[in-house]
């Protein structure tokens, strides 16, 4: 049941961060389009700017927890790489316990009122024509939840990988992946 859960979990965060990667594309026009009113008329708008910070904030805040699933978060390799799986699996269960399930808690449950406090009050960015404030601070929210999530999925089968309850399918890249075989022809 708990694997079921850390899978459900494994799928939607891999879905929301391969939609949100489509911000990055938006943020790219955003700032294109924006130089080119800037260059062609003279003029801009904040309103422009802030889509941009927003658009990069929900790229980084929603693709933090796809990173974490897909193995791709930052790790020490000159040290990983010397010790055994059974020992970075331990480390990895440390670090989680320790470290990033108590933050990623701390973060959902401060940034969930900061939000609501936006969102109650109507907040406005104080730059003359730009957006709202509480989309930005949903994204906070919303970001350190499914974090959250995803470092309990991400425990869950790591113990349950230890206790040989289930198989390490592992991560095809990551940093701690081995390098890739030549193909056929240059070998």
């Amino acid at each position: 049941m708990v694997i079921a859960v850390a899978r459900f979990v494994d799928r939607l965060n891999e879905l929301i961060g391969k939609a949100t990667a489509w911000a990055i594309v938006a943020a790219i026009l955003v700032s294109a389009i924006n130089a080119i009113v800037r260059k062609v008329l003279g003029t801009s708008s904040n309103a422009w700017l802030e889509l941009q910070w927003y658009l990069f904030g929900a790229t980084f805040m929603l693709g933090s927890a796809w990173a974490l699933r897909a193995n791709e978060h930052i790790r020490i390799d000159i040290v990983s790489n010397r010790l055994s799986k059974r020992a970075r699996d331990w480390i990895d269960v440390f670090g989680h316990v320790f470290f990033l399930i108590p933050f990623a808690a701390l973060m959902a449950w401060l940034s969930v009122p900061y939000f609501q406090l936006s969102f109650a009050s109507g907040e406005v960015s104080s730059s003359a024509g730009g957006l709202i404030i509480w989309p930005a601070k949903a994204l906070i929210a919303l970001g350190f939840i499914l974090l959250l999530l995803q470092a309990l999925s991400e425990l869950a089968k790591r113990l349950a990988i230890i206790a040989g309850a289930l198989e390490d399918e592992g991560s095809p890249g990551g940093h701690g992946a081995p390098p890739a075989a030549p193909p056929a022809a240059d070998r």
